[in-house]
């Protein structure tokens, strides 16, 4: 073991991962419902993609979160679908089991974790911190999310271009003085 470090940081991973998934799963007492609840990515800038999967959803339902307006789950698989080999979902359970949608993460959602409740078939399932806002990213005008420079820049800026006209006559000065010797 060259690097204990990572090893400590896998195992931390692990162990969270093992903790949260009995967290997404609903008490089924026999009567279908969703019953997990996956959503990719788990850390997302806002006004990003979130694509929601969620198993025991076989007549399709809703998501809703603070960070997104209610979406639409439709579902996914059956005896026709060929990226499934018919099997109906990706782990081979019943025909037509999961649903799945698409949800956009509000443009000014603020950073921090959020929940996803599920309805569908009549019940719901909720999933406590699915997933991680961070800030938006503001691209498009270089970055920039003010009007412009600041009299302060301006100020700045004008004496660094003064110094460095200053300096290269001083030079340009002395270099020709010397060719005269």
């Amino acid at each position: 073991m060259r690097n204990p470090r990572a090893l400590a940081a896998a195992g931390a991973a692990v162990a969270v991962l093992g903790l949260a998934a009995p967290a997404a799963v609903a008490d089924g007492g026999g009567v279908p419902g969703p019953s997990n609840i996956v959503v990719m990515p788990s850390v997302i800038a806002a006004g990003g993609q979130l694509t929601i999967t969620v198993d025991g959803c076989p007549n399709g339902g809703h998501a809703t979160s603070d960070a997104f307006p209610r979406t639409n789950l439709t579902p996914v698989g059956g005896r026709g679908d060929m990226a499934t080999g018919g099997r109906g979902d990706m782990a081979g359970g019943s025909r037509g089991n999961t649903a799945k949608g698409t949800a956009t993460v509000h443009s000014d959602a603020r950073p921090g974790r959020y929940d996803v409740h599920v309805e569908c078939s009549g019940r719901t399932l909720t999933r406590p911190a699915a997933f991680t806002v961070i800030g938006g990213v503001r691209g498009g005008i270089g970055g920039s999310s003010t009007s412009g420079a600041t009299p302060t820049d301006v100020a700045i800026g004008g004496a660094l271009v003064a110094t460095a006209m200053v300096g290269g006559g001083v030079f340009w000065m002395r270099r020709r003085a010397e060719k005269r010797i």
